[in-house]
């Protein structure tokens, strides 16, 4: 979609997403153990943690998530099908001639194309929308929501999109006009300042939209978060709770911003669904994106997609209107009826980038992982978290699946990296009292 290319600041937005209706472990344990290093099997661990879901949420997880791997592709040709309708229909043309018949002058031009275009474009996408993130997420109990709060907040995003998308833009085809044989490298120059305003302006502007942040009153979680945010010079002296439960059942938090706009929040379904070591575990993970400038390495890292990305799209949209250009009233890269071509090649082009895109995100997650695990020293709590998060997301895939579909490390991986964390520190010879796991059936 095209909301997918304008928006890929999404992605920046890392958020350690844990659903709240999942099982916790476990009933079944054994006692309190005496356990040493030399006699804790992280392997074993492991499997025992895995062991506690039962085979009907393990069916339920991997039916959900594995249903998300047709809907890559399905939300791709929604994308390549409404642009080359919107190319062989002449309906871009004919409205980029509107444009042109209601002001001579090329920015508002722009804008007289843009609106109308992102309006028709969501119009097209409703229904696929409408299955994937309304009927699948109640048919799967991961939302709370009536239709009607759901339809207003789809609106505010499509109100957003067309203030952002339109800006964006107008920027870009200034460029496409003044530099049309460099326009790529000035694009993408473009595209990486709007990333970075995105994000800076989200936590202040765009997210109170959706939900209600106010200052968390439990003191005891609060100044648990705090003292770490203090241990790690995280400039926050302040921890938020988002309402997010009238959306959702999962749980979620994030440290997102930068300079002034800094802030910790944390959702009340990870208040209600989560114990004190589980929430330190999450919010240490978050605050590792924030201490280890992940924000700042994606935006280099999608810069360098983009600049990619671009500079195939010249080449590529050359060819194109010179083959099917008069057929479909595209004049140049510089003419906005030319936009769905533009949005077709860029569409193909993360498609086939999805697995690096990923793996990308992916790394960034685990490293946070590793410094979450470091400063909130929970290695049971990140297990659970991570079988929580087993509720929507396939615990145990094969390397391929990981590869290619996931932008976290897999619920298996991330207790492996708890458990051996735990057998590191474990005393090497003097027997310890460690908390009971989940027996092994």
């Amino acid at each position: 979609m095209i909301t997918r290319v304008i928006f890929l600041s999404l992605a920046v937005s890392l958020m350690f997403a844990v659903p709240a209706r999942a099982q916790q472990p476990a009933k079944q344990s054994v006692a309190i153990s005496v356990e040493t290093a030399s006699s804790f099997d992280p392997a074993a661990a492991t499997q025992a943690w895995l062991n506690t879901v039962p085979p009907e949420k393990r069916a339920k997880s991997n039916a959900y998530f594995e249903g998300g791997y047709w809907l890559i592709l399905w939300n791709f040709l929604l994308a390549v099908a409404i642009s080359i309708f919107l190319l062989a229909s002449r309906i871009s043309a004919r409205m980029r001639d509107f444009a042109e018949r209601r002001t001579r002058f090329r920015a508002l031009q722009v804008s007289v194309y843009a609106i109308p275009y992102f309006v028709l474009v969501y119009l097209l996408s409703f229904p696929l929308n409408l299955y994937e993130y309304f009927y699948r997420e109640h048919q799967y109990r991961f939302a709370t929501q009536t239709f009607a709060p759901w339809f207003r907040e789809q609106l505010i995003g499509l109100g957003l999109t067309i203030i952002a998308g339109t800006v964006l833009l107008i920027i870009l085809y200034a460029v496409f006009r003044r530099a049309p044989r460099t326009w790529w490298i000035w694009g993408t120059g473009v595209a990486v300042i709007f990333l970075c305003a995105v994000t800076f302006i989200a936590p202040v502007y765009i997210e109170p939209l959706f939900n209600t942040y106010k200052p968390l009153t439990d003191l005891e979680i609060r100044d648990s978060i705090l003292a770490m945010a203090r241990a790690n010079e995280i400039p926050v002296k302040q921890v938020f709770e988002v309402d997010a439960s009238r959306q959702t059942t999962r749980v979620s938090a994030n440290v997102s911003g930068f300079l002034g706009t800094t802030r910790i929040a944390l959702n009340d379904n990870l208040l209600k669904q989560c114990t004190l070591p589980e929430i330190r575990e999450v919010m240490a993970h978050e605050m590792g994106h924030y201490v280890l400038n992940h924000g700042a390495k994606l935006l280099t890292y999608f810069a360098i997609f983009i600049l990619i990305g671009f500079a195939l799209t010249r080449n590529l949209f050359d060819a194109a209107v010179r083959r099917w250009g008069t057929k479909w009233g595209v004049r140049g890269i510089a003419d906005p009826a030319g936009l769905p071509l533009l949005v077709l090649i860029l569409s193909t082009f993360i498609f086939i980038l999805t697995p690096f895109l990923n793996t990308v995100v992916r790394v960034t997650e685990r490293e946070a992982d590793v410094f979450g695990i470091n400063t909130a020293r929970e290695p049971d709590g990140m297990a659970k978290v991570a079988l929580k998060l087993g509720a929507y997301r396939k615990l145990d895939p094969t390397p391929l699946e990981e590869f290619i579909f996931y932008d976290h490390p897999s619920g298996r991986a991330r207790i492996r990296m708890a458990m051996d964390w735990k057998a590191a520190h474990l005393p090497a010879g003097e027997s310890a009292a460690t908390e009971s796991l989940p027996a092994a059936h």
